[in-house]
């Protein structure tokens, strides 16, 4: 076989690795011709999974994307495969050294005089939506939220497809006069958003939690600047809160967070206080009626022209697979440096996944506080692990070790692809909002959830959401897009994938051009002109970060 047939076979990511990556299924004793070298497989190695380019003795040092990823555990010979077995999780120390970083941005011509139609708030930014949001100060009040819900989602036309109801209303009458069940199929998805009452009010979410009371008054002040950050959201034009009233987080402290976020808050906001009602049936009936006055106001809001600067767009990985790194995040990542060079806002997070690619997030910091405040941030999250037993080494799941992510290194030197190659700007603490344009670091766990409930606190109003496995991850205010690392993925999970960067895998698009596609939907979407899947689907995924030990 020729070397330019087997280049789309195997691929390395940077020319100091020792590994190669599979992007075809390559069986045992295969001869691999690659950079003029040949390797005899000594395995089968299955898609997304990689083989060693050397003989390596115990001890040696294993490098992919450039950087440490581990150390063998025992000797291994040149075509073996990489297991948890022959390689255990090793990274570089880093370290602030003052470096000088020099970043060559994208051309970015094609779009430099691109817009999109968002609504424009009070303080100037622009939302991607416009929701309302519904925020309980306390778990209590979840039950009162639930009945919120179903009272308005589907008379107002925000329900998610009464399909489902549909298919349990034909098994139960099927059922009930003695008929084989297995003769009813669910029916096609009939609604549209032609049915909401309400045009240009997006939605009407709720923010359900498990917090407000219990745990301990750390937690309450965290739970109250996160609730306020979502008020302060560019997508959310107004607020209902539920209290309960003798709760930790009183709801005095959330509105002072309200004001603390931002001083010119300007949106409505109606407060109910359960224990200052005559009844449950009163606090209800006056919360949808008082909220329903606020949507016909809301209602007369519609989008406006905004330069692309105004975007600010999370990028997240999760579900990941051993393409996560070789084609959809570095796809998001161009996408990211096309937006840092147009003025945009791009937080990359996720810092369990940013082990083993601290050193170039260091030397990338703009000034020496954010490059220290980062490392500060690392190291003290990963001390805190260690003390329970853990660590970021162990933040790799079954589902990544097996489709190839082996160490939790080279899982998160292919994750911090998605941030891209410009400079960092800024380093944001949990609930912290971005200022400034450009890229910044946003401290969260790597779980799939309190990381994009995090982005969102931080103010993007886009989610680029990579996974090579799949997951239908979403969020109440921030729209969440599904890019997927290979096309065998977007055609089984169509339902819930936006874009496929299988392209990359196969040949057909560059990193670069899948980029500029990313960047294509990120404006649709950021108009209202394309609706992610996540959002059709009403995944309103919520879940606070305690601050404690989260991988």
């Amino acid at each position: 076989m020729s070397e330019s047939n087997n280049k789309r076979r195997v691929i390395q990511m940077h020319p100091k690795d020792n590994v190669l990556v599979a992007l075809q299924n390559l069986a045992a004793g295969e001869n691999i011709l690659f950079n003029g070298e040949n390797y005899i497989l000594s395995n089968e190695v299955k898609a997304k999974h990689k083989f060693y380019i050397a003989d390596l003795k115990t001890g040696s040092e294993v490098y992919m994307y450039g950087v440490l990823v581990g150390k063998v555990e025992n000797d291994v010979s040149k075509g073996a495969l990489m297991t948890t077995e022959n390689l255990k999780h090793a990274a570089d120390p880093y370290s602030y050294r003052g470096v000088k970083y020099s970043w060559q941005a994208p051309d970015v011509s094609k779009f430099k005089d691109r817009i999109f139609n968002g609504y424009k708030r009070g303080d100037g930014r622009y939302g991607t939506a416009n929701y309302w949001l519904f925020v309980p100060t306390v778990f209590c009040e979840n039950r009162n939220m639930d009945v919120i819900r179903e009272a308005l989602h589907n008379e107002l036309g925000y329900g998610v497809s009464d399909k489902y109801s549909q298919y349990t209303h034909q098994l139960l009458k099927a059922f009930q006069q003695g008929d084989d069940i297995n003769s009813i199929n669910l029916q096609p998805d009939t609604t549209s958003k032609s049915s909401r009452v309400f045009k240009n009010v997006d939605g009407i979410k709720f923010l359900n939690h498990q917090g407000g009371c219990g745990g301990t008054r750390q937690d309450s002040a965290s739970l109250s600047s996160l609730l306020a950050s979502y008020a302060n959201h560019p997508n959310v034009g107004g607020v209902t809160v539920l209290s309960l009233g003798c709760q930790n987080l009183q709801t005095q402290h959330f509105l002072d967070d309200v004001k603390k976020h931002n001083p010119n808050f300007d949106k409505p906001l109606l407060v109910f206080e359960q224990q200052q009602s005559d009844s449950e049936e009163q606090l209800i009936t006056e919360a949808i009626k008082k909220t329903f006055e606020g949507l016909v106001q809301l209602n007369k809001q519609e989008r406006t022209s905004a330069p692309l600067s105004e975007m600010c767009v999370g990028v997240k990985c999760g579900g990941s697979d051993g393409f996560s790194g070789v084609s959809a995040n570095p796809a998001v990542g161009y996408a990211s440096d096309l937006m840092v060079a147009l003025g945009a806002k791009v937080l990359l997070a996720e810092f369990p996944e940013l082990c083993g690619a601290e050193q170039d997030l260091v030397d990338r910091c703009t000034t020496e506080a954010s490059a220290k405040k980062f490392i500060y941030l690392m190291q003290t999250y990963d001390a805190l692990a260690h003390t329970v037993g853990s660590g970021f080494h162990m933040n790799p799941s079954p589902g990544n070790i097996k489709d190839g992510l082996i160490t939790d290194a080279i899982k998160s030197a292919g994750a911090a692809k998605k941030g891209g190659t410009s400079p960092v700007v800024d380093v944001l603490n949990y609930t912290e909002k971005a200022t400034q344009p450009g890229l910044s670091l946003v401290c969260t766990p790597g779980n799939d959830v309190e990381a994009t409930t995090g982005k969102a606190a931080s103010g993007a109003t886009l989610i680029l959401f990579t996974t090579g496995l799949g997951t239908p991850t979403g969020n109440p205010v921030c729209p969440v897009i599904k890019v997927s690392t290979n096309t065998i993925l977007a055609n089984k999970m169509s339902d819930i994938i936006d874009i496929d960067c299988g392209p990359i895998i196969s040949g057909e698009k560059t990193i670069e051009q899948m980029g500029e596609d990313i960047l294509e939907y990120c404006i649709k979407a950021s108009s209202g002109e394309i609706i992610p899947k996540a959002v059709l689907l009403n995944q309103d995924d919520f879940i606070p970060w305690k601050r404690g030990v989260s991988l």
